[in-house]
Order: C-alpha cells, then sequence, then structure tokens
C-alpha cells in the first residue's frame, strides 16, 4: 500500500495534471488522497453527479448538495477557476466520458493544470478512457488491501467486541494467518462485512469461521462473472495413470512455501496440459488444488469477451487482479483453445479485440512474480496461437495421451470404488484388454451404462455387464481417430508425455475386435 501512496505523492508533486485510479473502494482511495493532500498543504474537494462539488469530508448523511456542480462540465469549469492549490477527485465520471465536450473539456484542463499547483482524480472501478485522453492522463490501478491492512481491520473488530462476554475470540496456532489469507482479494468494506457475519453467526472468530469466510468469498468472486470459486474435493489418487504429470507436482508441493524461496526456487508459473479429450486434464486442475490445498479459481475466458470497446482488455486485467490478490493460488483455463482461436485473424474479424486480449494474458504470464499457478488445458492444437507455446509461457507442456492398459485397469479400480463395487471382484485385466482406445471418461459412462442395466433386473454388477457395454460403445478415439493421430504426431517431440507407462498403443478401426 505504501507504494501506491507515494506513486500518488510524486505524481502530484510532479504536476501530472489527470490521474485515472481504477477501484471499487471509492473511501479507501479518498482517504488515501486527502492524506497526500493534507501532507502539501492542499485543499480536497470530491465531485459526484448525485451531490455535486464538495469539500471531502462533508458527511454522507447529510443532505448538503452543490446544485450548480452536479453538471460535469461545471463542475469542470470550477476545477479550471480555483485559485489555490487542490486535489479534486471525479466519482464515476466514466459514463460521461462518451460526451464528446466533456472530452474536450478534459483535454483543455490537463494544458491548464500543469501550469498550477491543482491535480484532477477520476475514480472508478471501470477503465474506460477515450483515444482522444490517452496522451493527457495517468492511469493507476489503486491494488486491492494486503495482508497488513487487512490484519489492522481484523485487530480493530477484536478490539470492538473485547468487552463484550458472550463472543469468544480463538485466534491460536495458524488460526489469525488462514482467515487473513481467506480474506485476501476481498476490498476492505467487503472484508469487514464478512467479518462481522463470522462473529454474529456463532458469538465466536476462531478456526471454524475460516469456512464462513471462504464461503462467503466465492460469493463475491462470483459477482465478477469471470473467475468461478472451486472447493476442490478431488485427490491425486483418483486421477489413473499419468505417472509423469503427478510426479512433477508432487515435486513442487512445497514450491510456494518461504523454504522454497530461502533456498532460491522461484515460484512455478504453470503448465499447458494438451491432449485427448476425457483423459483426466480438467480432473488433474481440481486434483492439484487439494495436494497444494491453494485455492482454486476458474477463469471463463468466453465471458472475458464484451461487445464495449476496450471492455474485454479491462475485464482481462480485473480478472487477472483478482487472482494476484489472493495469491498463492490456482487459475485455471480450460479448453484455452477456444478463447483465443481466433487471435491471428482478429485484426479483420473483431478489431483487433482478441489478439489485444491474448496479448495482455501472455505478458502476465511472462512477467509476473505473485504466486499464482496456471493450468490450461488443450484439446485441438490447430487453433493454439503459436506465442502462447513459447517457453517461458508455461513451465511444462504435457500431452496427456488415450490411457495404456495398465492406465486404463487403474482407471477401472477407481471407478468401480467409487460406485461401493470391490475392483477385486471384477477381471479388470480383462476389462482393461477390452477397452482399447478408451478415455478415462468413456470408461466411467461403460460402468455407469451396466449399472443401469443390472439395477433395472435387480442383478450385481459383472465383469461381464461392462464388457457389454464396452462393445456396445464407440469411442471418440474410433470416430476422430485422424484427428487423435494427427495430435499424436504433433506432439511427439513438441511435449512432454504426461505417462511412462507401455508403449503408445494403436489406436483400434472402425470394427471392435474381440480379445
Amino acid at each position: 500500500m505504501g507504494d501506491i501512496v507515494r506513486e500518488i505523492d510524486v505524481l502530484i508533486r510532479a504536476r501530472y495534471p489527470i490521474l485515472y485510479i481504477v477501484s471499487w473502494e471509492e473511501e479507501r482511495v479518498s482517504e488515501t488522497v486527502a492524506a497526500v493532500g493534507r501532507e502539501r498543504g492542499k485543499k480536497i474537494l470530491v465531485w459526484s453527479v448525485e451531490r455535486g462539488l464538495l469539500p471531502y469530508g462533508t458527511p454522507a448523511q447529510s443532505e448538503k448538495v452543490s446544485e450548480a456542480t452536479r453538471d460535469p462540465l461545471a463542475a469542470l469549469d470550477t476545477v479550471g477557476r480555483q485559485a489555490e492549490p487542490a486535489i479534486f477527485v471525479f466519482k464515476d465520471l466514466h459514463p460521461f466520458l462518451n460526451d464528446p465536450v466533456v472530452v474536450r473539456k478534459l483535454r483543455s484542463l490537463g494544458y491548464l493544470l500543469t501550469k498550477s499547483h491543482k491535480t484532477l482524480i477520476l475514480l472508478s472501478p471501470l477503465l474506460k478512457l477515450p483515444p482522444e485522453l490517452e496522451k493527457s492522463i495517468t492511469v493507476i490501478d489503486f491494488d486491492l488491501p494486503g495482508r497488513p491492512e487487512l490484519e489492522r481491520l481484523l485487530n480493530s473488530m477484536i478490539e470492538q467486541v473485547r468487552t463484550n462476554t458472550q463472543v469468544k475470540i480463538d485466534l491460536a496456532g495458524d488460526t489469525r494467518e488462514k482467515i487473513l489469507r481467506a480474506a485476501l482479494g476481498l476490498t476492505l468494506e467487503e472484508a469487514e462485512n464478512v467479518l462481522a457475519k463470522a462473529l454474529v453467526m456463532n458469538n465466536r472468530l476462531g478456526p471454524e469461521e475460516v469456512a464462513v469466510i471462504l464461503s462467503e468469498k466465492k460469493q463475491i468472486i462470483r459477482k465478477s462473472g469471470l473467475l468461478e470459486y472451486y472447493e476442490s474435493e478431488e485427490q491425486l489418487e483418483n486421477v489413473g495413470g499419468l505417472d509423469v504429470l503427478k510426479d512433477w507436482l508432487r515435486k513442487r508441493h512445497l514450491a510456494f512455501s518461504p523454504q522454497a524461496r530461502e533456498f532460491g526456487l522461484p515460484a512455478p508459473k504453470g503448465i499447458l496440459l494438451l491432449g485427448v479429450q476425457g483423459c483426466g486434464k480438467s480432473l488433474c486442475a481440481k486434483a492439484v488444488a487439494s495436494l497444494w490445498k491453494l485455492p482454486l479459481l476458474r477463469l471463463d475466458v468466453g465471458r472475458i469477451f464484451s461487445s464495449l470497446v476496450g471492455s474485454s482488455e479491462e475485464n482481462m486485467r480485473r480478472a487477472i487482479k483478482v487472482a494476484e490478490s489472493i495469491a498463492p493460488d490456482i487459475l485455471w483455463i480450460d479448453e484455452i483453445e477456444k478463447a483465443f482461436s481466433g487471435s491471428q485473424s482478429s485484426t479483420f474479424s473483431d478489431a483487433g479485440t482478441t489478439s489485444r486480449v491474448l496479448g495482455n494474458f501472455i505478458t502476465w504470464l511472462q512477467e509476473k512474480t505473485t504466486a499464482v499457478f496456471v493450468i490450461a488445458t488443450a484439446n485441438n492444437i490447430e487453433y493454439l496461437p503459436p506465442e502462447l507455446l513459447r517457453k517461458g509461457r508455461f513451465d511444462e507442456i504435457f500431452f496427456v495421451d488415450l490411457p495404456k492398459v495398465e492406465e486404463r485397469k487403474e482407471i477401472f479400480a477407481i471407478h468401480l470404488r467409487r460406485r461401493h463395487r470391490n475392483p477385486a471382484d471384477f477381471a479388470l485385466d480383462v476389462l482393461a484388454r477390452e477397452s482399447a482406445g478408451f478415455s478415462g471418461a468413456e470408461i466411467e459412462q461403460a460402468i455407469i451404462s451396466a449399472l443401469f442395466d443390472v439395477f433395472q433386473t435387480g442383478r450385481a454388477l459383472t465383469t461381464e455387464d461392462i464388457l457389454t457395454s464396452l462393445r456396445q460403445t464407440r469411442p471418440l478415439s474410433v470416430t476422430m481417430k485422424e484427428s487423435i493421430e494427427q495430435l499424436r504426431s504433433w506432439a511427439s517431440n513438441r511435449a512432454r508425455p504426461a505417462s511412462s507407462i507401455g508403449e503408445v498403443e494403436e489406436i483400434p478401426g472402425s470394427r471392435r475386435i474381440e480379445l
């Protein structure tokens, strides 16, 4: 937070005429600007379309309104006429930046303010900047509160309830750290509301309330419409095969710890899982979150793109900021090729929007210093932008092939146990041989289909029931044989195999072979 204060202070002292601060936290930003203004002996005036231009500190509950300056042009005229040193904070002016008269007025003020001791600050949760103002305005991203600010808030709330004998505070061990980590990624107002809710629900604040904070946090993150908070319960043991990938992930189990930093290890950047549909790529993303005990955020890239000019780029920046604010965490991007497939023709198809969003994303992948581990999955290499595959974007690119016979045996055992069956009661070797060319998802569906068949008759599930279900299925490897062989050929010397078990099996022909 200190860096932001220093940056604002330096820009004001250097007479930068117009600053654009992007933040949802009006009060927190206003207090910061007011502190800088007091330090420099400047008046602080705040404008909103609701109340006009008023001195900072005018109580929100008062009915005081400056009717003469509610119109943005009138308020900007007042800025120009002000003689003494001052800082003007304009809240939510962005809807008026579509008005060419307002844009022209801001450009004129830009020239005027550089020769004065006045600064105009535009404060908005959204960055909407007309091209005409790009050279006149400096943009500042006001970060969400960090751990020190959240700890001050927590201490303040504990102090408020300390005299209440009905409220029990138990922050022993690592409970305090878990509460603060759970609150990362929230605004101060959101964090205060969530902590208050946790206190009110059970008249206590302790280990049990961490779940309350996380539950509320999921809803808050989802409100953005860009990220989904996953409470992953999958275990890496429930992923069949993929021994090379599993070993790679286990070696990085403690990669985000302070001990790893002291040892000289950088935080891992991420992995790209490329391969056949239904072979466990998405399942791995969920299992890693459980293995590393980190939050899992799913980025829906389709929601990033907006019809409004500039909104798509802003959506991507906002999603990245939220992911970074709660680091260390895992950012999961499923079927990434569908999001960026049109980047090469973007100049002609969407005025370059896809290309710019991709550019923002891969630059962040390359340069990020925060502990956000990215897991991207892809099914089709034809639509992957070449720049995404360049070394340095991801730590490793893994190819997830169709499971080999030993892996299929393991997958059958996993899914039988999940459905309360003892794998020892089934001929797993026969099932594994008969299911050549099947993906893990197709094996699961074959078991489910067999269960439906026997449930209707009231019989116990047998190996023959599953074999019948397998023989009635045409796996994707048969219907899309050419595409999968092309994918295998591409990955043979461009990606690291996720599995070391057995030789690559030939995809069965269009007719099933009895083994």
